[in-house]
């Protein structure tokens, strides 16, 4: 599957922060805008479009990793609810589920993850699935998911990321469906954090070395 990506580009200053609007208590936590509010919300709209356009009539478990993927999943499936009201001729029907994912390292840093959170996954099994999620770092973790979810044999599974980081260690892990390729800098806001702090800004930003002392965990 060819995907069509928007790649921002290693040299990319951004937006200045005076250009819109900005939480107060974080004004000074910030380097620059990378992707505004708006931007995110209208290539989320073209996103659900591709996938009710691939999904059809067939049922769709949409599932989202908490917490980071919260807020682009709660917009996404806002925007395929309205496509199933708008599109008379084609409706998905949608299910809900969520999951929380804890990491492990072990001697060796290989890396092992843990499902600790949502239903049963042996609820997925027959099911086309939709993991949904904020963005992919390195890969290692949502391969390490996916390998999970075959094994309660869904019908199908594809992964939709925000947000995918160009990272020298990546392992070349490309999401079914992604909003944007972003350069490999620490960004924050739209439910991404830092130590818990910024999931309460609308725009995701880059963070300053000011904002990372600031909320650095003692």
């Amino acid at each position: 599957m060819d995907m069509d990506y928007i790649k921002i580009p290693d040299v990319y200053h951004g937006y200045a922060l005076s250009h819109f609007c900005v939480p107060k208590h974080y004004e000074e936590d910030l380097e620059n805008i990378m992707i505004p509010w708006g931007l995110i919300q209208d290539r989320t709209e073209r996103l659900a479009r591709d996938i009710f356009q691939d999904v059809k009539d067939e049922p769709l478990t949409a599932l989202c990793v908490l917490k980071g993927g919260y807020r682009f999943y709660t917009d996404l499936l806002e925007k395929l609810t309205a496509l199933n009201r708008s599109q008379g001729s084609v409706s998905v029907p949608l299910h809900v589920d969520f999951i929380r994912l804890k990491s492990y390292e072990n001697e060796d840093s290989t890396g092992e993850i843990k499902v600790i959170g949502g239903d049963s996954l042996t609820n997925l099994k027959g099911c086309n699935v939709l993991v949904v999620e904020d963005i992919i770092d390195t890969g290692r973790t949502m391969t390490k998911l996916l390998d999970i979810l075959h094994q309660h044999q869904p019908k199908s599974v594809k992964v939709a990321s925000l947000l995918v980081k160009r990272r020298p260690d990546s392992t070349g892990y490309k999401p079914d469906y992604c909003g944007f390729e972003i350069p490999d800098r620490f960004v924050v806001g739209y439910a991404l954090d830092y130590n818990e702090y910024f999931r309460d800004l609308n725009h995701i930003c880059v963070i300053n070395d000011n904002g990372k002392k600031k909320y650095a965990v003692p």
